[in-house]
């Protein structure tokens, strides 16, 4: 069973490469100027949820989220490096202060499922803006993107070896935000 879980979770690591790689790129040739500050609340949310799905006994299907953690920071510092968007608004203050206010939820409860839930919502609270635009311009999203953060979301989800509200909940729900702005986007083109 461990093997099963060990090419589920290999599978979801190499689809986040595949998936980062030519964003990276992208960023490093100055075609992409993400916006510094979103991608270090992403870095921190995803990193935070892989270390309470550690703890929660997710083991090598955590292992994936832990790595799309380090590449969203790494595309951070790019970002910062290639003196992309960096204007700071309340609302990313707002983010990023709920993604460190999820540490004492876990502490002071000692159970990292707190944490998970607060960062889930923080994340997909991250994508109102994304589909806002993604349902007004429905060609200006890059659908590969989030067809394989679905995929590997599957994958991770696979791999888990303990199936909990804190292990599961993450890699669920923002595999399904990405399968429904899919179906959004895939309906509003078919409409336009």
């Amino acid at each position: 069973m461990l093997t099963f879980k060990l090419i589920f979770s290999i599978a979801a690591i190499v689809v986040t490469f595949v998936t980062f790689i030519p964003y990276i790129r992208s960023i490093w040739l100055g075609k992409t100027k993400p916006h510094v500050f979103s991608w270090v609340v992403w870095g921190t949310t995803t990193l935070i949820v892989f270390f309470a799905q550690l703890e929660a006994k997710g083991g090598i299907g955590a292992w994936p989220i832990g790595v799309s953690g380090i590449l969203t920071i790494g595309v951070a510092y790019l970002a910062f490096l290639k003196s992309a968007d960096a204007l700071i608004t309340r609302s990313d203050w707002l983010f990023f202060c709920s993604a460190l206010a999820s540490l004492p939820f876990w502490y002071f409860t000692s159970d990292p499922m707190w944490a998970v839930i607060l960062l889930t919502f923080i994340d997909l609270l991250g994508f109102d803006s994304t589909i806002r635009k993604a349902y007004h311009f429905p060609y200006e999203e890059n659908l590969t993107f989030f067809m394989l953060f679905a995929m590997r979301n599957i994958c991770a989800l696979l791999a888990l070896e303990t199936y909990s509200l804190a292990t599961v909940l993450f890699p669920l729900s923002v595999g399904s935000a990405c399968l429904c702005l899919l179906i959004m986007v895939y309906f509003r083109r078919r409409n336009t």
